[in-house]
């Protein structure tokens, strides 16, 4: 197995075999603080945080309102939201992150202004796993897999729809 110089060849992304199922034993500390880097990295590219201004009027544009664990993005006819829950200190995963397409006014936690009501239009539940070329992916139930980039531009292709009309 080694070459003439000694060496154990690595070879290619496509040799490297990925575990299927659960990690074994609980996520470490780094793992989780990567995860949470992750979290907050896609958050303030869909909803950067700023001092919140008051002035109450309606526009065709997209109001981005962060909370500490998610962001609502809230166009004219409907909505997107992001929502971590991370898993216990003690819990063998690391979390879901749940990506939600509305169509309607989504009322926000805490706001004393309740909205009529909005329908879930599309529902995405994601989970960090690591990537066969390291890192960490967002892995869909069906199998598919983003990067924290490529799921902010999903996220703003499903707001899209909603905008474009307005």
């Amino acid at each position: 197995m080694e070459d003439q110089d000694g060496m154990i060849p690595m070879g290619g992304p496509e040799d490297i075999e990925v575990p299927v199922g659960p990690p074994e034993g609980p996520p470490t500390v780094k793992e989780r603080n990567v995860v949470q880097q992750e979290v907050s990295r896609l958050l303030d590219v869909l909803a950067p945080e700023r001092a919140a201004h008051r002035v109450d009027t309606k526009s065709n544009e997209v109001e981005r309102h962060r909370t500490p664990r998610g962001c609502v993005l809230q166009a004219a006819a409907g909505a997107v939201t992001v929502s971590w829950f991370p898993d216990s200190a003690q819990g063998a995963d690391l979390g879901e992150l749940q990506v939600v397409a509305w169509r309607g006014t989504v009322s926000r936690p805490g706001s004393s202004r309740r909205a009529s009501g909005a329908q879930v239009e599309e529902e995405m539940v994601l989970r960090p796993t690591d990537s066969p070329t390291g890192g960490m992916v967002w892995r869909a139930a069906n199998g598919a897999a983003f990067s924290t980039d490529s799921l902010a531009a999903h996220c703003a292709k499903l707001l899209e729809r909603w905008t474009k009309d307005a």
